[in-house]
Formats: structure tokens, C-alpha cells, sequence
């Protein structure tokens, strides 16, 4: 007896959310073993990754990503789970080999987005042909990228109000100096202000908008330097989605310095200052101390 595969565990996930209840990730991991995997010997249970998570778990983990990335579950609030329409009709067809996962239009949309985010050059490469360090690095970036979709998905969804707390929250870690948010309505299109130096004698205005698919046109551009007052000639106008080319050129023609960050460059910038993301494991590669063997 083994224990199962990732894409194996895709049934059993299901199965466990098919009463459509909400419940906690650390929980569904626990139910999905004692009902699927609890004739397994203790030791197999008990086995666990080079990082020391318990290795079944570390596989329902995976296989809810997946079937999340595919739309079959979903997660209402951080660190919940729920199954979707689309998860209840697999249930009922009876099976989703991975092979079908990977041919499902929502999991492929995933996966040109990930490729999208990272710019990524759909390039094979054999793992014959790459070092063991290659394949750390790969496994790495994979991981990474996934996140980042991840991240920008959660930011889409995410309150517009929060949102734009979080926006100040990493440019306050970015080195940006205090902000002061303004207030939720009759903001006149200024969602915060960022004081450089402590008299707020340099400021920065702040305008986030978080959309789901629209772009942010030459309008809310317009929209956007009407509003900065006269005491400052700068500022950051931040969206989870994209600008359109008019939208682009006006913020370049403008006498005043605006700019310009989308998702793509959300997301990078809150990965590499941990707003919103978190260190999951840490791995230690060894080299042999050639001081050591020299004194010898």
C-alpha cells in the first residue's frame, strides 16, 4: 500500500465538500484522510516532507489547488473551502483524472494566466537534461507563480476598501513614508496620501482601483490628476487589472509624475515585501566545508 498521488485525492476532496459546506482547510485535510486513507499503516500516515509537513496532508493540499485552479472548490475566506456547482456535477459524473483537469477550459485559463504573469516561454525541457539545482530552481518558480495568481485573484475579490488599505500598507513597507486614507466616500478620487518627509511638506497621492476585468481608461486618468490638488505633482494610480494605451499616454504626457502599477506588478511587489503572503517552509541545501577538509 502507498500513498495516493495528488491528482489522486481530487475524488475524495469532492466527496468530503459535497454536503456544500464551508469548512476549514486543516479540516477537510483530516476528513479526507480518516475516510479514504485510514487503512493505510501508521508509519505511511506518519510520513512527511523534506520540510517536515505531514506528506498526505502536503498532497490533499495540492490536490485542492488544483481542483481551486480548475474551479471545482472554491475559498469563500482565507483558509476556508467550498465546492462549486461545477465540483457537484463531477461528483455526479463520477471521476476527474488528472488528464481531464488539465483539458478543463477554467484550469487552462489558469494556466495562460500564470504563464502571462511571469512571462513565461513555453519551453520543454527534460529533466535529463537539468542539474539538481535546475530542478530546485524550477520547482521554485512554480511555486512562486502560483502564488502570484493566486494573490491577484484574491485581490480581485477582495473588499475595494481594503483593497486600497493594503495598496498604502506596501508602499508604507516599500519605504513611502506614513499614509492617511481618506475618507470611504467624497474622496474626490484620492483613496490615500502618502507623506515623505514628517510635515507632509511631500506628498503622494494615491488612487487604487480594484477591478476584475476592466481597464483603466484615459478618463479615470484625467479623472485621477483633476482631483491631486495643488500641493503636490505626484502620484501612484494602482488597479488589479490592466491600462489601456490612452490611459498609458496620458499618464506620460502629463505635467504632473503619475505611476502606473497593474496586477502583474502588484503582486510582484507584494511577494517581494510580504504583504499578503506569508513563508510556508525553508529548505536547507548543504555544500561540503572545504575550510574544514583543508585544516585537515
Amino acid at each position: 500500500m502507498e500513498l495516493p498521488k495528488y491528482h489522486e485525492t481530487f475524488m475524495p476532496i469532492l466527496t468530503v465538500l459535497s454536503d456544500r459546506k464551508v469548512i476549514q482547510s486543516s479540516e477537510l485535510r483530516k476528513k479526507v484522510r480518516d475516510e479514504f486513507y485510514s487503512d493505510r499503516p501508521d508509519a505511511l500516515l506518519a510520513q512527511r516532507t523534506k520540510s517536515g509537513q505531514i506528506l498526505i496532508f502536503n498532497r490533499i493540499d495540492w490536490g485542492k489547488a488544483y481542483l481551486k485552479q480548475g474551479k471545482f472548490v472554491q475559498q469563500p475566506k482565507r483558509g476556508m473551502v467550498q465546492i462549486t456547482e461545477k465540483g457537484l456535477e463531477v461528483l455526479k459524473k463520477g471521476g476527474l483524472s488528472l488528464s481531464e483537469l488539465k483539458k478543463d477550459p477554467d484550469y487552462m485559463a489558469y494556466e495562460q494566466a500564470k504563464k502571462a504573469a511571469k512571462k513565461i516561454e513555453s519551453e520543454e525541457t527534460t529533466i535529463e537534461n537539468e542539474s539538481p539545482q535546475d530542478l530546485i530552481d524550477s520547482g521554485f518558480t512554480a511555486i512562486e507563480s502560483q502564488v502570484k495568481v493566486d494573490l491577484l485573484d484574491r485581490l480581485k475579490e477582495m473588499d475595494p476598501y481594503y483593497f486600497e488599505k493594503a495598496i498604502l500598507i506596501l508602499l508604507n513597507k516599500m519605504g513611502y513614508g506614513e499614509f492617511t486614507e481618506t475618507p470611504k466616500s467624497g474622496d474626490g478620487g484620492i483613496d490615500g496620501v502618502i507623506n515623505q518627509d514628517q510635515l507632509g511638506l511631500e506628498k503622494i497621492y494615491i488612487q487604487a482601483k480594484r477591478y476584475k476585468d476592466n481597464k483603466v481608461t484615459e478618463k479615470d486618468i484625467r479623472n485621477f490628476i483633476g482631483a491631486m490638488s495643488g500641493d503636490t505633482s505626484k502620484g501612484v494610480f494602482v488597479t488589479t487589472s490592466t491600462f489601456n494605451d490612452s490611459a498609458v499616454k496620458k499618464a506620460r504626457e502629463a505635467h504632473h509624475t503619475i505611476i502606473l502599477i497593474d496586477g502583474n506588478k502588484i503582486v510582484d511587489l507584494m511577494h517581494q515585501y510580504n504583504i499578503g503572503v506569508q513563508v510556508q517552509n525553508i529548505y536547507e541545501v548543504k555544500e561540503i566545508d572545504e575550510d574544514f577538509f583543508e585544516e585537515s
